[in-house]
């Protein structure tokens, strides 16, 4: 394929980084920290911070991660693009771009304040039962990797 060809993904991707960047803005200034918002019975708006990667995975580390996480993003990002120029299976291509476009949005606010937002709260209350929150970015890696584990599962096999 064309390197012609998956430039069309970058429309993809950058509705994913724009998506995500308005929705932290937002909250980011329209919110303070902790502050929850409910929206359904068992989803709120609430204003946090993770300086780690996910599930707050070395959120404590030092301050060192912040580099590291924006090099890893950024790593992740370029092979992911490179395969993406090389790969005929559009759903593949379709996981690709919106783990770029995730990864991207998580980098620009690891530059801007050295932590990412996250907004999304998504919990069961009857069992007391709170998902750690995430934001766009972190949604379109997930609904990505899922993409991604369902074709190499159920996709089609070629010679």
């Amino acid at each position: 394929m064309s390197a012609l060809r998956a430039r069309r993904w970058i429309g993809l991707i950058l509705v994913v980084i724009v998506l995500d960047q308005i929705s932290k803005y937002f909250v980011h200034t329209h919110f303070q920290p902790g502050e929850r918002l409910n929206v359904l019975p068992f989803f709120d708006w609430i204003l946090t911070y993770n300086t780690g990667a996910a599930f707050s995975f070395l959120a404590d580390a030092g301050g060192w991660q912040r580099w590291f996480f924006v090099a890893l993003a950024v790593i992740v990002s370029a092979w992911c693009w490179r395969w993406l120029n090389r790969e005929h299976d559009a759903r593949v291509q379709l996981a690709l771009a919106l783990i770029i476009g995730g990864a991207l949005g998580n980098v620009i606010d690891r530059l801007w304040l050295g932590k990412v937002i996250d907004f999304i709260l998504v919990y069961w209350a009857p069992w007391n039962y709170y998902y750690p929150a995430f934001n766009v970015a972190d949604s379109a890696i997930s609904i990505g990797a899922v993409l991604m584990l369902w074709s190499a599962i159920f996709g089609s096999k070629r010679a």
